[in-house]
């Protein structure tokens, strides 16, 4: 219940923060907003909320305002293997199927937790991926854990926990797989960490999937807790972009009190044990959403019915002015097929819009940009092979094309082809040495690769580069990220 804040400036501040950040907060929660936006006021040197809420209501924020709100309005209550009911069914259940599909062919995994907090979610994957494949090494195992709350991903990225982060945990998964440092903390260990990747995202506001963002062709997403916090129209959108980031029979993980119907619009539901998951089915899609081309008919002009009536006796009739004749409308032309598959990529299609290209590719046309569109489309379904054939044939037809070379290297760095990734975007930077987006993916190699004042060089270039731009305008190859979103990204990752 609100006390100290009246209800029309915590309403006004609610309007604010949908938005803004997509967090919902319905007055039945007006009380947690007014306790985040207290403690918020706070540290920004506010002794007067309600001058303060005036304040954000006219002034624009900062990408610093935005975080500082965020750390005191999310919620990061979390612990290592939370809900052990899930996390049996995973192993005993998701988890070997996924793997014995996988053993015989590529090797490959790839999983996001979303809204990953202070990390505990996904060294937990880590962990129990770590026990459950014997040749881990030969493995291409990807954790990509992304969060709004910068605060959150740095704890995250540091993997110090207190005993507080493993209650109702067995003692030998701490004594295994963390070692104790000072302040009776936990560190843990370095074969755990290399496998998951932290990175700044918004899931109300950046794009997914996506392959700047790690966010595609994902076998499992771990979204628990998270969505109960948006409106229903964002909601709806991060499910219909988790749909689209997922592979085929891939599966999604939310807590029981997300169990929306935009969900259920989308996924299979499976339930194991009283514990529900939900399989996306490539035939289940919704009507509304999967909207296909239908050819229009011709235009024909409506018929108009003339009623005469007898004129009164005497009455002289008025001349009328010339009725102006519309010409009819000429029928629209459908779009070709390449139209078709850009319709049907952006509608998550990749199979059918692979489909469709794959009758441009084999006309002996050899048209660049339906190559570029069906290996992006491949590396969507996870088919990393026919994407880096399909994006060398685009190469090999336009070799000064500085694009191709860049989705080369975001296709490599899938594979965990790092060397030849490097190459790649040293070629892209080499044709267009203003190429923001091959600064900003090398910056984040280096990170990873422990070479922090590198990585800051590529850094400081790409975003020296991104503010050249307007800040509401899109980058070249960024799928629609604009300049003003991806240095508010460098600046995170920086950090």
């Amino acid at each position: 219940m609100v006390n100290s804040i009246s209800k029309q400036l915590i309403s006004q501040l609610s309007e604010l923060i949908t938005p803004l950040m997509g967090l919902y907060f319905p007055e039945v929660r007006w009380g947690d907003l007014e306790r985040g936006i207290v403690s918020a006021a706070r540290e920004l040197g506010f002794a007067d909320t309600e001058a303060f809420i005036k304040w954000l209501r006219s002034t624009p924020l900062t990408k610093n305002h935005v975080e500082i709100l965020a750390n005191h309005l999310t919620v990061g209550e979390t612990y290592f293997f939370r809900d052990k009911e899930s996390f049996q069914v995973i192993e005993n259940r998701i988890f070997p199927e996924l793997l014995r599909s996988r053993q015989e062919s590529e090797k490959r995994l790839r999983i996001w937790s979303a809204g990953c907090s202070t990390g505990e979610e996904p060294y937990s994957i880590a962990i129990l991926l770590s026990r459950m494949i014997p040749d881990l090494k030969d493995w291409n195992i990807t954790i990509t854990a992304t969060d709004i709350n910068l605060r959150s991903l740095k704890k995250a990225s540091a993997g110090l926990y207190s005993e507080w982060s493993f209650r109702d945990v067995p003692s030998w998964i701490k004594e295994s797989y963390f070692k104790r440092i000072e302040n009776g903390h936990y560190e843990i260990i370095s074969t755990i960490k290399k496998m998951v990747t932290f990175q700044y995202l918004n899931l109300a506001e950046d794009v997914y999937p996506s392959l700047l963002n790690n966010t595609n062709a994902m076998d499992m997403i771990f979204c628990r807790n998270v969505l109960m916090y948006f409106s229903p129209e964002r909601a709806k959108k991060a499910v219909h972009g988790f749909y689209n980031s997922l592979l085929n029979d891939g599966w999604l993980l939310v807590s029981p009190t997300e169990a929306f119907k935009h969900i259920t619009d989308y996924f299979t539901t499976a339930t194991f044990s009283g514990t529900i998951f939900y399989r996306k089915d490539g035939k289940k899609q919704r009507i509304a959403e999967d909207i296909r081309f239908v050819e229009k008919p011709s235009y024909v002009p409506p018929v108009e019915l003339k009623v005469e009536f007898p004129m009164p006796f005497g009455a002289v009739a008025e001349e009328s002015p010339p009725r102006k004749i519309e010409k009819p409308k000429a029928p629209e032309a459908p779009p070709d097929q390449y139209t078709e598959a850009v319709m049907m990529f952006g509608q998550g299609r990749y199979a059918e819009a692979a489909e469709k290209l794959m009758g441009l590719s084999m006309d002996g046309k050899g048209n660049p940009k339906a190559f570029v569109l069906l290996a992006r489309a491949c590396a969507n379904q996870g088919r990393l092979a026919d994407a880096w054939k399909w994006c060398k044939k685009a190469i090999a037809a336009d070799t000064l094309n500085p694009g191709y070379q860049y989705l080369l290297a975001t296709i490599l760095l899938e594979q965990g082809l790092l060397e030849e990734t490097i190459q790649s975007l040293k070629k892209a930077l080499y044709l267009d040495p203003h190429f923001v987006l091959a600064y900003f993916v090398l910056g984040n190699i280096m990170q990873k690769q422990g070479e922090p004042e590198t990585s800051r060089k590529y850094f400081k270039n790409a975003f020296e580069l991104a503010s050249a731009h307007k800040p509401e305008e899109a980058l070249p190859e960024s799928e629609g990220m604009t300049a003003g979103r991806l240095s508010e990204i460098i600046e995170a990752m920086i950090q």
